[in-house]
């Protein structure tokens, strides 16, 4: 039967509307799904492609997206406080530039190889594939970052659960960093998400059998939930940081140091000073060098009553303490004005003289207020030290120029990042060595991750042959 000239052309139209709809949706993919199910398998098609990229196309992508965290900093950074309610503009833009600067690419991944008589075996490290990312919203946009440069780095896809009170700057990094691939050259939706991430789409992402990872960036009940998903899981949970300073320390350095780590983003990461223990000798100089900086507040007791009522929630029938998250990563004039004083203007640290049992010791605020503890000694203050960290193995720092007294810290107390007369940032690399990550699995193990913590090992082995011996 022939067609007559009007019905080929609607059929033509047809078709060409189709092709018009298709080229428009792969033009404007972002990376971001209506669902999860969609994110996941859009990451698994990715990956199939991504996985015939050579070392060095991945290095071209990520130089790629190294330059949008940069390009985009300040704007994500704005979006990332005022979303969240939570931290400082400037010190968001600086994690977002340390990531881009000092989140390591392909160069860590290294080839081990082995030979002898029986030929040569090379132990490499391979893509785990789709790997789910549960990010918080802290640092939700460096995190997304971090973890988009080191999965992708080590061969992988990354389909991202981002924190629901952060989750416009962390998709924001997202549409950024593909943008940044496409136009480098890379295929869609190499780093993906839903477009109003819930519990429901974290669930279903960990019960996905296209996931074969997921990484958990957050507190313990998210890291818990991930160590129980029947998934290979790394977990970053909370830290509680004491500070110890001993009678040997530069103590003028000491305070400034301990304040600079403390008011970092306003007390946000895990790794920042949450109660200092001082030795008697220096006590009163250090709280005094403290105060020289006009930065600095010491609460009275009565302050301090007034303050602890206002971040934090008791329980009276348990007698527990748990924080006001109306307060977390607030600045310290905002926490004074809330007790009446508006006189606070320029203020960036509240410090105030505590007992250890003192909730502000005992809890994990993320707020810039410094309890202070006065101990006998150095075996006092590593003693307490220990017992404040609760066994979360995740950062401390001292301030001491007794070598035997830093390494009698750092054996007892065990935490993946122990810093030494720095401020604690400084253990990611922020004005000290190594390598920086948002990412610090002390629960599972991996430390600070970067691109192997994402790949599994394969070993290929060629017996009775390339042997040059």
């Amino acid at each position: 039967m022939e067609l007559q000239s009007n019905e080929l052309s609607l059929i033509i139209e047809k078709v060409l509307k189709e092709m018009n709809k298709k080229e428009l949706k792969e033009e404007v993919s972002d990376g971001v799904f209506d669902t999860m199910e969609e994110a996941i398998e859009a990451a698994y098609e990715a990956q199939k492609k991504f996985s015939s990229y050579t070392i060095e196309q991945r290095e071209k992508l990520i130089a790629a997206m190294r330059k949008a965290i940069i390009d985009n900093a300040m704007e994500i950074a704005n979006l990332c406080v005022n979303e969240s309610g939570m931290g400082r503009v400037d010190h968001k833009y600086l994690k977002l530039k340390l990531t881009a600067e000092k989140t390591p690419g392909t160069e860590v991944l290294q080839t081990t190889a082995f030979t002898g008589d029986k030929g040569l075996t090379l132990v490499e490290n391979g893509a785990f594939g789709v790997i789910g990312s549960i990010t918080p919203s802290t640092n939700p946009a460096a995190t997304v970052a971090c973890n988009g440069i080191g999965m992708l780095a080590g061969g992988n896809t990354a389909v991202f659960s981002p924190h629901p009170g952060a989750f416009r700057s962390s998709l924001a990094m997202l549409r950024a960093l593909n943008k940044a691939i496409k136009e480098a050259g890379g295929p869609d939706n190499l780093l993906t998400s839903v477009k109003k991430p819930s519990i429901e789409s974290t669930n279903s992402m960990m019960k996905n059998d296209k996931i074969r990872m997921v990484v958990a960036t957050g507190g313990p009940g998210i890291v818990k939930m991930v160590l129980s998903s029947g998934r290979k899981a790394i977990g970053a949970g909370a830290g509680n940081p004491p500070v110890v300073v001993d009678e040997t320390a530069d103590i003028k350095k000491a305070a400034r140091d301990i304040i600079a780590g403390c008011t970092f983003d306003n007390n946000l990461p895990c790794i920042a000073e949450k109660e200092a223990l001082v030795v008697e000798a220096v006590y009163e100089e250090l709280i005094k060098e403290m105060k020289n900086n006009r930065a600095v507040y010491e609460l009275n007791d009565e302050e301090a009553a007034k303050v602890a009522e206002l971040v934090l929630v008791h329980n009276k029938e348990k007698n527990t303490y748990s924080i006001n998250k109306a307060f977390v990563g607030k600045d310290a004039k905002y926490i004074l004005q809330n007790i009446g004083k508006n006189d606070a203007e320029g203020v960036e640290c509240l410090i105030y003289r505590a007992e250890n049992s003192h909730p502000f010791v005992q809890e994990e605020l993320m707020m810039p207020i410094l309890p202070i503890v006065k101990t006998k000694d150095f075996e006092e203050a590593l003693k307490l030290a220990v017992q404040d960290e609760h066994g979360n193995r995740h950062t401390a720092i001292m301030h001491s120029k007794n070598v035997d007294n830093l390494t009698k810290m750092a054996r007892a107390i065990d935490t993946t990042i122990f810093v030494k007369n720095a401020p604690s940032y400084a253990g990611i690399g922020f004005g000290g060595e190594g390598y920086t990550t948002f990412t610090i699995a002390g629960p599972t193990g991996e430390g600070l991750t970067n691109a192997v913590s994402f790949t599994r090992k394969r070993r290929c082995t060629m017996a009775e042959s390339f042997r040059i011996v």
